[in-house]
């Protein structure tokens, strides 16, 4: 069995961060079934591979922007999402798209963290279709929820990323009011600037949005 982890939305000021675990028995299937990097892939086809990944041993992991303004940094809450993601998938080798300039040292925080012998390589979605899997599978995912996001702010919010005018524009009407929404990373610059100044603290839900 072969595990592959990837993750998508690592940098956008709106959403949340996806973390998917996929274990496959035949890397030789995938690669047939043209599964890829699912940046290398248009949205269309995205979609198709999803609807047969999914129905494939996986696990999918939301964080919400509230518990990413709540961690001491992004590589410490990635090495715990990973962790998670991998807790319920059955024994095999497993591989991780690397979230750290250091491939070993992430590998090895996951493994102490989960429990798991782990290896990590950078351009893992590249090189091990079973991480291109969970690639597509995490992409999807965050793309789905953006939409209804975006269906239950009543307009458009782009993609998330703060390089994305429909995000720009979209993140000066989410300040608008007491507080920035919830759907913002309120820790990140973009926020911070539409704000006019530091955001106040995030209070306490006692819970994670998913948004």
């Amino acid at each position: 069995m072969n595990i592959g982890v990837d993750e998508a939305g690592r940098g956008p000021v709106i959403g949340p961060l996806v973390v998917c675990a996929f274990a496959s028995t035949s890397q030789s299937f995938l690669r047939e079934l043209g599964v890829k990097d699912s940046k290398d892939l248009s949205k269309k086809r995205r979609n198709e591979l999803f609807e047969t990944l999914s129905n494939m041993p996986h696990s999918v992991v939301i964080c919400s922007p509230e518990r990413i303004d709540k961690s001491d940094n992004l590589n410490t809450l990635e090495v715990e999402l990973f962790a998670e993601a991998i807790s319920s998938m059955p024994e095999g080798e497993i591989m991780l798209d690397a979230c750290d300039v250091n491939a070993n040292r992430f590998a090895n925080n996951v493994s102490k963290l989960s429990g798991r012998d782990c290896e990590a390589e950078h351009k893992a979605d590249e090189n091990h279709p079973e991480v291109s899997a969970a690639s597509i599978i995490a992409k999807v995912t965050r793309d789905r929820l953006i939409t209804e996001l975006s269906q239950d702010l009543g307009f458009d919010i782009g993609s998330g990323y703060p390089s994305d005018p429909k995000t720009k524009a979209a993140v000066i009407e989410l300040v608008k009011g007491d507080k920035p929404h919830d759907c913002l990373r309120w820790s990140w610059k973009t926020v911070e600037n539409a704000w006019g100044g530091t955001p106040p603290p995030r209070p306490n839900s006692g819970q994670h949005t998913l948004f």
